[in-house]
């Protein structure tokens, strides 16, 4: 399993129209998305994060240049943004 964690520093009166973007954009993620396996919301005092699972390194990957990706999820979150998110893969063994 592979997993793709974004860490967006939003702050706490813009968290529910972070969740928002997140309901939203689910079910596309896990029905039009090769390799799309889970996708769960984790809310801190510090920060939110978004844990994608994947089938592969590639497909975790390939989503980050899909314009799921890119067009939409990156323009619904952007104005909500405190600052760049943090992205990270990590990959299972």
């Amino acid at each position: 399993m592979t997993y793709l964690e974004i860490t967006l520093k939003i702050q706490e009166k813009n968290r529910p129209a972070a969740a928002g973007v997140y309901s939203t954009f689910k079910n596309p993620f896990l029905q039009t998305i090769a390799g799309a396996k889970s996708k769960e919301l984790l809310v801190r005092s510090e920060d939110v994060q978004v844990l994608h699972g994947f089938e592969s390194v590639e497909s975790a990957n390939n989503y980050l240049k899909s314009p799921l990706f890119t067009q939409d999820v990156v323009s619904a979150l952007s104005p909500l943004l405190e600052e760049a998110p943090d992205i990270r893969i990590y990959h299972g063994v």
